[in-house]
């Protein structure tokens, strides 16, 4: 008779097998956190692969509130319609750590992400396509955190 403590005892010692032979796949490792440690933007970018000073662009798209009740849990999304876009980036201007999420994009995958953030302060959001020759292409707008809504 298998036991529950047996089949979580054989899931692990299948787990520790495949993580040993790097059977994982290895974007499911992957984790810039030079990029994610940046306090500014501009090092947030170069950290990701970005060359040069980032272009205004149609072909971004960001989606965030013009006004957002709640800091704590900021509705954000990215799409882009850039032709060989490698990553799709959330930063947020004024945050600790200004790289909120980064998305690896892959000709199978369509360049379009929603996530939630945490934002302290009212502050500019800036959505960023990063190409296969590491230019960038952005789209920004200010987000204004209220405290309970007041609309302050």
């Amino acid at each position: 008779m298998q036991t529950r403590r047996h089949t979580l005892k054989q899931s692990a010692v299948v787990a520790g097998l495949l993580a040993g032979a790097g059977l994982f796949p290895q974007y499911a490792l992957a984790f810039n956190k030079a990029a994610f440690d940046a306090k500014s933007l501009s090092d947030a970018l170069k950290a990701l692969g970005a060359n040069g000073a980032p272009q205004a662009s149609d072909a971004v798209t960001l989606t965030a509130p013009d006004i957002a009740e709640n800091g704590a849990v900021v509705p954000l999304a990215v799409a882009s319609t850039l032709a060989d876009v490698k990553q799709l980036v959330l930063l947020v201007e004024k945050n600790p750590n200004a790289l909120v999420a980064a998305f690896k994009v892959s000709p199978e995958v369509e360049a379009n992400f929603a996530t939630r953030t945490k934002m302290g302060e009212s502050s500019d959001v800036y959505a960023v396509a990063i190409t296969g020759d590491g230019k960038a292409y952005y789209a920004k707008k200010e987000v204004k955190v209220t405290l309970g809504g007041c609309g302050g």
